[in-house]
């Protein structure tokens, strides 16, 4: 392990003391030392990710590499620690991928500022007993986790840096959701693990990004209503309290793992996204955070003319999980896909709203962590098969199941997307109205919930609950015959999967009802894990999409 000392000399100011700026931090300030403090279970330390594996995903290039100007310092596993002695430079632990590696790049570049990181973090591991401040049991990690951040500190004040504490970093909760004990007091002690960082750092005004548990796990399904319970303890801390903000996690990736294609951690891509949801937090609370808006210059539409609005809806492969715009520029005639097509207006709320559009943008990629959907092949071939104008809104939540799109819902109320879906296309419809345009709402384009077809019990109910949603949005829409084009991927093969014949359920709904449309999008290019397509399937999809619209 590279230590410091050959580059601590960058950051040797004048002797000032420490201090918790937070949020008052100049925005100029590009030379203070900002120290940040990452602590959780097994999606902080980094679990079944692969530091190999970084070169596969474009946006971040290069942190398979030592940052070497970001200083590190780290504790982390349980019975097996690794540490780093004192601060070294910022690089991954023994291969694995944490997200402070694409945290800090990120932060670092938008400030221009000397960045540091604290880091302790063991898996299994629960804030009821091991990370409880007042009678920590276990693995007794507060007081270890303190005592590395004050050991870490008082290097720097040997060194006569000057630093503030900038924020915590917490990911946690997945151990406490099993203990009748803990599950139910998760926002006590939440609450309790806060004042008690902010007391004994001495820094009453320690801001905290507390990480939302994915939902995109096999955890998500089958346990649904624990994870709901930490996540209402989660919110009614960073509800009240101003100075916590709760940090959506469930549209980053997950590791494929064996068996059905479920697993229990983000890995490689979904820590790099994970600790780029952290760093827009706290950019967005420095007011640092570059604008995202993608104008649409000039309105693509005579003035009185018809609109034909198509929706695109689903979950991970809609939202375009791993198709990324760099990679189109090696598919041969689609680098064109990476500009705008202005003569298309583009609607977006992807991730169930962790990011929408401004308005209408030109349909071009829009996705978060540089990636896209098959909404831009679809428009682009649709223009050359549809005569008049088009106009495109996506509504996408990777972290949804097909249950949550019921207007039934779940007994997880804040997951139940249906109401919000419909409420976006509605407003849709009416922001082109107001623009003077007659709108036909032309079809809803919905991809099948992929990890619905890799867990049994939800395979059995996938006709079921899509059957819901579409008879329920024909009536709210008041379009008694509006057409659903449902794709579908190859769904997943496992032991107990195999009985459950869901390609042969989603045939006979649409069989039954002449408005909907089933795709098999079974001959898309190969793509290297179970569930995700990647970019060439992504651009093949919404082609399909567009030719089964044109022949029907």
């Amino acid at each position: 392990m590279k230590h410091c000392c050959s580059f601590f000399a960058a950051f040797l100011l004048a002797p000032v003391a420490a201090c918790c700026a937070g949020t008052t931090t100049p925005d100029n300030d590009t030379t203070t030392l900002r120290v940040f403090i990452f602590a959780g279970q097994s999606n902080m330390v980094g679990s079944d990710s692969k530091m190999q594996d970084i070169k596969k995903f474009p946006p971040f290039a290069g942190l398979d590499l030592p940052q070497d100007k970001i200083l590190y310092s780290y504790n982390i596993g349980r019975e097996d620690k690794l540490t780093s002695n004192g601060w070294v430079a910022l690089q991954p632990v023994d291969g694995v991928v944490g997200p402070e590696l694409s945290f800090a790049r990120r932060v670092s570049q938008e400030t221009g500022a000397p960045i540091a990181i604290i880091k302790c973090a063991a898996g299994g591991t629960t804030l009821g007993g091991d990370w409880n401040p007042d009678t920590s049991d276990g693995f007794k990690l507060y007081p270890l986790a303190l005592q590395l951040v004050q050991s870490s500190l008082a290097g720097l004040d040997r060194k006569k840096t000057s630093y503030r504490i900038e924020g915590f970093m917490w990911h946690q909760g997945e151990n406490d959701m099993f203990s009748k004990e803990f599950k139910p007091a998760y926002g006590r002690n939440l609450k309790n693990f806060l004042a008690s960082w902010r007391r004994d750092l001495k820094t009453p005004d320690l801001k905290f990004y507390i990480g939302e548990l994915c939902t995109k796990t096999i955890w998500g399904m089958d346990n649904r209503g624990n994870m709901d319970a930490i996540r209402t303890g989660q919110k009614a801390v960073t509800t009240t309290d101003p100075l916590a903000e709760y940090i959506p996690t469930s549209h980053d990736a997950v590791e494929i793992g064996g068996g059905e294609g479920l697993h229990y951690h983000y890995g490689t891509l979904g820590q790099l996204e994970h600790g780029g949801n952290y760093a827009d937090a706290y950019l967005r609370t420095i007011g640092k955070l570059p604008p995202s808006d993608r104008p649409l210059k000039v309105w693509p539409y005579a003035k009185g003319s018809p609109v034909k609005l198509f929706i695109l809806a689903g979950h991970r492969n809609m939202e375009g999980e791993r198709a990324f715009t760099q990679d189109l520029n090696s598919l041969p005639g689609m680098a064109s896909l990476a500009a705008d097509q202005a003569g298309v207006a583009y609607k977006y709320s992807l991730g169930g709203g962790y990011k929408t559009s401004h308005g209408w943008e030109p349909l071009g990629p829009a996705g978060y962590y540089g990636t896209f959907g098959p909404e831009l092949s679809f428009g682009k071939a649709l223009q050359t098969k549809v005569t008049g104008n088009i106009a495109i809104a996506k509504f996408t939540h990777s972290g949804s199941q097909m249950n949550d799109w019921t207007p039934e819902g779940t007994g997880a109320r804040e997951r139940n997307l249906y109401p919000a879906f419909i409420a976006f296309i509605q407003e849709s419809v009416r922001e082109l109205q107001a623009k003077g345009h007659p709108v036909e709402l032309a079809a809803i384009f919905y991809h099948a919930g992929e990890n619905d077809m890799a867990f049994g019990p939800y395979r059995n109910h996938a006709a079921k609950w899509l059957k819901s949603t579409i008879a329920q949005s024909r009536l709210d829409l008041a379009q008694p015959a509006l057409k659903w084009f449902v794709s579908q991927q190859p769904p997943s093969e496992g032991e107990g999967l195999n009985r459950i014949d869901v390609t042969a359920n989603l045939a006979a709904l649409a069989a039954a009802d002449p408005a909907l449309i089933h795709l098999k999008a079974f001959n898309l290019p190969a793509q290297e894990e179970k569930l995700v397509i990647t970019t060439a399937g992504i651009v093949e999809l919404g082609k399909l999409l567009a030719e089964s619209y044109s022949a029907h």
